[in-house]
């Protein structure tokens, strides 16, 4: 049986033709044929033209994520595997850390980014986590996973799709071992000589925040170059496991004071820190809303050399920009009001909905009604592991800054 059609809009088409990998139903004038959610749709324009193919689901928003632009190429096991492979040697530098034996830990699979829509795979060490966030990944999961041993052969593979995004494509979460050995309550990782215990089961996304990696290494390098270091005190706010703590303690400095609404991730972060060799100081560890401490920080008159800002999202959809941005703005205006004069502002926004642009005009706002002075030093961004494909511009979630301020 032939495939069904998915016929586009001709004002519509552009999007396709610029190998843009979502087609809204909004897009769609209509289908020819039943297809199943999930199955593979061929969509032409409104003359029968040939665009693209995918896979389809009527739940969703976004009808069809779409895998080839070529009409001679068949969606078969060959197409997954070939896909895949593509994706895991473009790791090549974390790949050859791993094969030397360090328990590294990055993404392998960028979703739509890696021309695999929906689909995220990370390494922790001997084991692979991966995130089915769409109904097409989800009926091919076990193609996926079988595939992923063949190339890998990882002590085993664990699901963590316990995300919002899939109740948008009908699927309920789902999270377990998949294959192979169940992973331990923490694994261990190596990130650039620096180890963490992650818990790869319960822990934020897949455990950890791999796409802050490089980020946190300038952090790390910028004390390093700096003859006050040893006088320094840091702000870790939104502080999770302590990764920026790290490196930050890394460089030498004098204190750092990590922020976070989780007792559990304070006592891993307490962990962690204490893993790397530095001393533990429960006054360094504070719970709380981060709003909320800042502000009261901010009525005793305390400051600090360099904040760390790295909120969890804030806008999960382009009607939540205008809160979002609020929330931004209050944030940056409590840090550059509690920076010492000259000191460094890092903040971060992995708000999808939110551009670049946006917040940097959002952290300006903030700046301004600080009465401040801001230089940005540099533009920061998610770590190289987590590509983004030129057709899908989406895929640039993670905007930071780093700043100098002046009050």
């Amino acid at each position: 049986m032939s495939e069904a059609a998915v016929i586009v809009y001709s004002e519509k088409k552009k999007a396709v033709l610029r190998r843009h990998p979502w087609v809204f139903s909004g897009a769609i004038k209509k289908v020819a044929g039943e297809p199943a959610d999930g199955d593979i749709v061929t969509v032409r324009d409104e003359e029968g033209e040939f665009l693209a193919r995918g896979y389809w689901n009527s739940h969703s928003a976004i009808r069809v994520r779409l895998l080839s632009w070529n009409q001679d190429e068949p969606l078969d096991e060959r197409f997954w595997r070939e896909r895949l492979q593509r994706a895991i040697q473009g790791r090549h530098v974390q790949n050859r850390l791993a094969e030397q034996g360090k328990p590294v830990a990055y993404r392998l699979v960028n979703a739509e980014n890696d021309g695999l829509p929906g689909l995220v795979v990370d390494r922790y060490g001997d084991w692979l986590v991966i995130q089915a966030l769409t109904l097409g990944i989800e009926v091919r999961k076990p193609l996926i996973v079988a595939l992923l041993n063949e190339l890998l052969a990882p002590v085993g593979i664990f699901e963590r799709s316990d995300v919002d995004v899939r109740a948008k494509e009908g699927l309920p979460n789902r999270c377990g071992l998949l294959t192979g050995q169940e992973p331990p309550e923490l694994i261990e990782i190596d990130e650039n000589g620096r180890r963490f215990l992650v818990d790869v089961r319960g822990g934020h996304k897949t455990g950890f925040y791999l796409d802050q990696r490089e980020n946190r290494e300038i952090v790390g390098d910028w004390f390093r170059w700096d003859e006050y270091a040893a006088q320094r005190e840091v702000l870790n706010a939104f502080a999770y496991t302590g990764g920026f703590a790290v490196y930050a303690l890394g460089g030498l400095v004098r204190r750092v004071i990590n922020v976070d609404s989780s007792a559990e991730a304070l006592r891993l972060a307490r962990r962690n820190i204490a893993l790397n060799g530095y001393a533990i100081n429960e006054e360094d560890f504070v719970e709380g809303d981060v709003f909320s401490v800042l502000r009261y920080w901010r009525e005793e008159g305390r400051t600090f050399d360099l904040i760390i800002l790295d909120p969890p999202k804030f806008a999960h959809s382009a009607r939540q920009v205008e809160s979002a941005a609020r929330g931004y703005k209050d944030i940056n205006l409590l840090a550059c009001q509690l920076l010492k004069p000259g000191g460094m502002l890092v903040t971060f926004s992995c708000s999808g909905a939110i551009s670049a642009d946006l917040f940097q005009k959002i952290v300006f706002s903030a700046a301004l009604d600080a009465r401040c002075e801001a230089q940005i030093i540099r533009w920061l961004t998610q770590a190289s592991d987590h590509p983004v494909a030129l057709t899908f511009p989406e895929g640039a979630y993670l905007k930071g800054l780093l700043c100098r301020v002046w009050r």
